[in-house]
């Protein structure tokens, strides 16, 4: 095998997780560098990025439930209006019963999860379709906050507001850096490093093929020049800011989301039920609980993303979570989920989901319209799956194929034409 050949086969398109999303990571490099130029440089300065991340961590929390729903086989309408229920209920705890606000996050967390217990029941045991059931929360919910809240704004404590708006603090010598964030940096290298080497380990002890060592170098080489680079850019912000408090809660997500759907039983059922519910049940998979978890699971992460959103905001208002369901639904599908259920990763989301938040920035940094960049998203979601779609139909390259191909299923045989019938019995069977 020539080396050209080797570096195709293993840098992105390997055996490791991280290579199942090449197809949309070119994406989102080729708009980051479009906007970069576009924008004179701004797209990657430290102020940019920092307030990327600020903006849009919501959001990208919300793809990670919305990953787990879809691959499920459902779809949750809802989220917007939950989080912003969330946030009116732990706002006005706060200023009215001045609960101390570590309490008023349990109790957000709390009200998610009594949410998606409620919709959760009817999905799973009660058999109502996720579709109608979230569609009735999203109108149940989006008018309790209205009336709890009598269509104002209720501002949020000091402390509250740190989960949304903070950063990391400032300790240790001056380094012209915020070495917090310059810590977990190296903590991210080491941790791609000591990967790396359990999985070649592992390979090893099972006499499994591995990359070339000159690959595994190159593929290190890459992924530690993003983490330095993020880390510098995310580190050298003006004084105060750093690498934001919600980023951190996002990265802890995907570390701990990333795990359970890919390295533990409970995570493996949910793809089973998204791949042939009646298949599961009868391999012994629990479906009526694995559906409730689901439902109940986006729903706490809906709650912990409108108080994220209600922090940064210093207020919960009416207008809290307008069309965030519609973002976290088109973040899982650019980021490869499968519409019936079944395919999709964690990571791919986020991915999925930087793409929006950069076009979005990007589109905003050049002045263009609220109206036009509305357009422009939407058009870009459809046609990129529709080229998709189209491509894997012609048997060409697809990105969505690429990024789904580790969880295909092997496709059934086609079934046998029926034979005709030659004698008077077939016939007088097929008659009767």
């Amino acid at each position: 095998m020539s080396r050209i050949t080797d570096l195709q086969k293993n840098l992105f398109g390997g055996t490791t997780s991280n290579a199942r999303q090449f197809g949309m990571i070119s994406t989102l490099v080729a708009i980051v560098l479009l906007f970069q130029i576009w924008t004179d440089g701004l797209t990657l300065t430290s102020g940019n990025l920092i307030a990327v991340v600020s903006q849009y961590s919501y959001i990208l929390i919300l793809a990670i439930g919305m990953l787990m729903v879809i691959v499920a086989g459902h779809i949750d309408l809802s989220v917007g209006s939950v989080a912003a229920f969330t946030g009116i209920v732990v706002a006005k705890a706060m200023q009215e019963y001045d609960l101390p606000w570590p309490l008023g996050i349990a109790l957000g967390l709390l009200v998610g999860a009594a949410i998606g217990a409620w919709q959760g029941f009817w999905v799973a045991y009660i058999g109502v379709p996720a579709f109608i059931v979230t569609l009735a929360g999203m109108l149940l919910f989006r008018g309790g906050n209205q009336y709890i809240g009598n269509a104002d704004t209720v501002p949020v404590p000091e402390g509250f507001r740190k989960i949304g708006a903070g950063f990391l603090p400032e300790v240790g010598p001056d380094t012209g850096y915020n070495n917090l964030t310059l810590l977990l940096g190296v903590a991210a290298c080491a941790g791609v490093l000591w990967r790396e080497w359990q999985a070649r380990r592992t390979r090893r002890e099972m006499n499994a093929d591995m990359a070339p060592l000159w690959v595994t170098g190159i593929r290190l080489a890459v992924m530690f020049g993003v983490i330095v680079f993020a880390t510098l850019r995310f580190a050298g912000g003006r004084i105060g800011t750093s690498l934001p408090i919600s980023g951190i809660i996002l990265i802890v997500l995907v570390l701990a989301y990333s795990h359970y759907t890919r390295n533990t039983i409970g995570g493996r059922h949910i793809y089973a039920v998204g791949g042939n519910a009646r298949a599961a049940e009868l391999s012994g998979v629990k479906l009526k609980r694995v559906n409730f978890l689901v439902m109940m699971n986006m729903s706490v992460l809906a709650a912990l993303a409108g108080m994220i959103f209600v922090a940064r905001s210093s207020a919960s208002g009416p207008q809290d979570g307008l069309s965030w369901e519609l973002d976290a639904i088109a973040a899982v599908f650019i980021g490869g989920a499968a519409v019936s259920g079944g395919l999709g990763t964690v990571s791919g989301s986020i991915v999925g989901g930087l793409v929006m938040a950069l076009l979005n920035n990007g589109l905003q940094l050049e002045g263009v319209g609220s109206d036009m960049v509305q357009i422009i998203k939407g058009l870009v979601l459809l046609l990129a799956v529709a080229f998709d779609v189209y491509n894997k139909r012609q048997g060409r390259f697809s990105v969505i194929g690429a990024l789904t191909r580790p969880f295909r299923r092997d496709d059934p045989a086609a079934p046998a034409p029926p034979a005709a019938p030659n004698s008077d019995v077939d016939k007088a069977g097929i008659a009767g």
